[in-house]
């Protein structure tokens, strides 16, 4: 069978063909160029047949449905952010016939590259970092946000020059931020429970849409109802199918890592320990990815004072730590370090402690559980997600750039 060449990666001190992490690498720098199986096989060192099927059993999808995901990805984003005519958009994501990649586009989408470029005229508003990951999973990027470099630095580093209007996270219960917020004329706004009751009459006094997300609501499903007021469900569908098959794929390493051993969260304030959960590590840590917490309350979400003592008994093979960012808890972490009753935990002696940022682990929303699932991998196998190494826009990068 003939190779081609110039696609053909090898190593460079052995000179061995790649495996399948770099030729998917491989395939969303180069999505813009003809790609075939027969070339990607070539490059593997594989017959056609079994590299199709062997990319399908790691990543969960076809090698044909990766590619065009890559490129409709990165349609949308220049339909979004661009001026191109449809014939040059077509063609800088692969497509030589712009009629074919309209056609490939509404399958995919299920409207045509048109209609979606009108849609996406509409603004949309989020008054918490959650209603900003909830936005961004389905494709939205929100014309305000609250931003801060401090609270919300992953937001704040990606989205700060494509996010019009940036609120003060540490002053959104002030009248100046929802009078920019009104001046910025939204066409919807996505609050949540906990906002001010003037903030809510407010915005309903100068005719905006206010959509107030439900507290008690799992993730999803405040997702999925979000994504029916924004005419996104196919949207939210893909996104959560994409999530599912890489959340079982992080599993599978995870599992295979972390065994049978015992883990336990912990939140230091002050001096103070705290058996620690909440809902993200609920739903991330111990029901979708299966890990065994040496630690049980009778409620699912707490934050309860735990001692020296109390963690010898619990002995955890794992801990993961969140530390508060104030001053004296940080100090409380320096002086924790050299304690003998810490130093002498099973956890920390075999060096199986992962401090934990607050961002996104204190956030509840589609992003930011993804995000766990990400830096859990990563925690535990040092391996990077295989779903998202391409950097274009909406899944499998996630979220738009």
């Amino acid at each position: 069978m003939k190779r081609v060449q110039p696609l053909d990666i090898r190593d460079a001190e052995t000179g061995e063909r790649t495996g399948l992490d770099s030729i998917r690498a491989f395939m969303a720098g180069h999505f813009h160029e003809p790609l075939s199986i027969d070339q990607l096989a070539g490059m593997a060192g594989l017959r056609p047949k079994y590299f199709g099927e062997l990319f399908k059993k790691t990543y969960g999808q076809s090698a044909i449905d990766y590619l065009t995901d890559l490129r409709i990805s990165r349609a949308k984003q220049y339909l979004q952010e661009s001026g191109y005519l449809l014939r040059e958009i077509a063609q800088k994501v692969g497509y030589s016939d712009e009629f074919y990649f309209s056609r490939k586009f509404k399958k995919e989408i299920g409207m045509p590259p048109s209609a979606f470029a009108r849609r996406q005229k509409r603004r949309i508003a989020a008054c918490s970092a959650a209603a900003t990951g909830q936005l961004l999973a389905l494709d939205i990027i929100p014309a305000a946000a609250p931003l801060d470099a401090k609270w919300t630095h992953y937001y704040y580093n990606k989205y700060y020059s494509l996010i019009e209007l940036h609120l003060r996270v540490d002053l959104l219960d002030r009248e100046t931020e929802v009078d920019k917020l009104i001046r910025s004329r939204p066409d919807a706004v996505i609050g949540h429970a906990g906002m001010a009751e003037e903030w809510q009459e407010s915005l309903q006094r100068n005719a905006q849409t206010l959509y107030i997300v439900r507290e008690e609501e799992r993730w999803d499903e405040q997702l999925q109802k979000l994504a029916e007021f924004l005419d996104r469900e196919q949207q939210c569908r893909q996104w959560l199918e994409l999530y599912e098959r890489k959340a079982g794929l992080v599993k599978e390493q995870v599992s295979a890592a972390v065994g049978k051993d015992k883990v336990t969260v912990l939140r230091l304030s002050g001096d103070q320990l705290y058996a620690y959960c909440n809902r993200g590590i609920r739903d991330v840590l111990y029901e979708q990815l299966g890990l065994c917490p040496a630690y049980t309350h009778s409620a699912a979400i707490y934050n309860e004072p735990v001692s020296f003592s109390e963690l010898h008994a619990l002995d955890p093979q794992r801990l993961l730590l969140l530390i508060c960012p104030d001053s004296p808890t940080r100090m409380s972490w320096l002086s924790l370090q050299h304690n003998e009753s810490w130093r002498s935990l099973q956890a920390v002696s075999n060096r199986h402690v992962y401090v934990l940022p607050s961002d996104p682990w204190f956030e509840y929303s589609a992003v930011a559980v993804d995000r766990m699932l990400e830096e859990t991998l990563l925690m535990f196998t040092g391996n990077s997600p295989s779903l998202q190494k391409a950097g274009v826009h909406g899944y499998p990068d996630a979220y738009p750039l």
